[in-house]
């Protein structure tokens, strides 16, 4: 009854990670689509604009190992609870502020709440999985479907609604997401868990220290690329496409939607390749092929940019699967939380200045022939630091019996 008990509460787990993963990629894709009128009315340039998410991405990274270090000393499921219900009520905010310093703080504290997820919601599903690589990539699609989602219902809503709307009806669907995990929480459906359903074998301290040195550089670059990539996109289609699609926000925002929809399919591919090549290679591979795509990006048009686009982000949010293995692999279970924390200070804290970066370099040269060539440089480094891993050997997947 107990191994039944457990059974059930690591497959609602790995669900509600999942639509946590989700629900914390939501709130930036939502406002760089929502930018594309919000600059107007503010009466900001692109880059002003923009530039009020700063402190919410900033948050989102910086404040990432405090609440992986309290969910490795308090409880994972109350850190979830709590991010669910944030995140959500930060949303609503938004979507109520007036002016733009209102708007910069209620994106903020949004940033703040999301912040829980990915030291928290990665540990927990890293305990619960018995494939890891598999169950990291398919955590990696709803990862995925956040700004897939998020660009394609913030166009709807927008033309619709308006722009606050965007921020609104998103985060009244959070927060029930929250109240539907407490309550399962309280009938005990889902209970806490200490211990991994699949352990690994333990790391030496040097190949330890080598791994997390290099990652520290790498994180940094993929985190870089992606912050910048993301507001690039909206921006860039609304420019470049303008023969293909609408002057309406939905026909751009479909493009951004079809676009992180691929990569989130690549994700899996990614996972199953962690499960079974050594994480090294497959990592690796995923940075050299961002090269050539981030290069053909800054001179691209028409239908060829959609295409380039999609495989650029793929390869780059490929990566994930074997880089969340290469962390779990090497860091104690019991400072798990903190190191997926300290991680993400840098994929979504120092590298949410790439939004920064974006607006800086469009507003200076009116185009983003700079911005992508910049961002091919950043992936050459993250190729030299990548080569630099440890060389594991990989043995077969012991899977715990059911």
């Amino acid at each position: 009854m107990r191994d039944r008990v457990g059974e059930r509460s690591a497959q609602l787990s790995l669900g509600l990670s999942c639509l946590g993963h989700m629900y914390s990629h939501l709130f930036a894709p939502i406002f760089y689509v929502v930018v594309l009128t919000l600059d107007t009315e503010l009466g900001l340039s692109h880059g002003e604009a923009v530039g009020l998410i700063v402190a919410g991405n900033v948050l989102y990274g910086v404040a990432a190992p405090i609440a992986g270090w309290l969910g490795d000393r308090w409880r994972s499921t109350a850190m979830i609870g709590l991010f669910f219900v944030g995140t959500g009520g930060g949303m609503v905010l938004t979507g109520f502020a007036a002016t733009p310093f209102q708007i910069a703080a209620a994106l903020a504290v949004t940033g703040l709440f999301a912040s829980i997820y990915h030291p928290v919601g990665i540990a927990w599903l890293v305990r619960n999985a018995r494939t890891r690589g598999m169950a990291l990539g398919i955590n990696g699609v709803f990862g995925s479907l956040g700004p897939a989602v998020a660009a394609l219902t913030a166009g709807i809503l927008i033309d619709t609604w308006g722009w606050r709307s965007a921020f609104l009806v998103p985060g009244a669907v959070v927060l029930a997401t929250g109240a539907v995990f407490f309550w399962l929480v309280y009938r005990g459906s889902i209970v806490e868990t200490r211990e991994d359903r699949r352990p690994d074998p333990p790391a030496t301290s040097r190949d330890t220290a080598r791994a997390f040195a290099v990652l520290a550089v790498t994180l940094l670059c993929s985190g870089l690329i992606y912050q910048s990539t993301q507001p690039a996109l909206p921006k860039i289609f609304s420019e470049r496409l303008v023969d293909v699609i609408d002057q309406g926000v939905g026909g751009v925002s479909m493009l951004v939607a079809i676009v992180y929809l691929t990569s989130g399919a690549m994700q899996v591919l990614a996972g199953h390749l962690a499960d079974r090549y050594p994480l090294k290679t497959v990592y690796l591979s995923c940075y050299v092929l961002q090269v050539p795509f981030l290069v053909l990006a800054a001179g691209c048009g028409g239908a060829g940019l959609v295409l380039v686009a999609m495989i650029m982000v793929s390869v780059n949010v490929g990566a994930l699967p074997a880089e969340n293995s290469l962390v779990a692999r090497y860091a104690p279970s019991r400072w798990r939380g903190l190191a997926f924390g300290l991680k993400f200070i840098l994929a979504f804290g120092i590298s949410g200045f790439g939004v920064k970066l974006e607006g800086m370099l469009y507003d200076l040269t009116g185009d983003f022939w700079w911005l992508f060539m910049v961002l091919a440089g950043i992936a050459v480094v993250g190729v030299a630091a990548a080569a630099l891993l440890p060389t594991e050997r990989r043995e077969p997947i012991a899977v715990a019996a059911e």
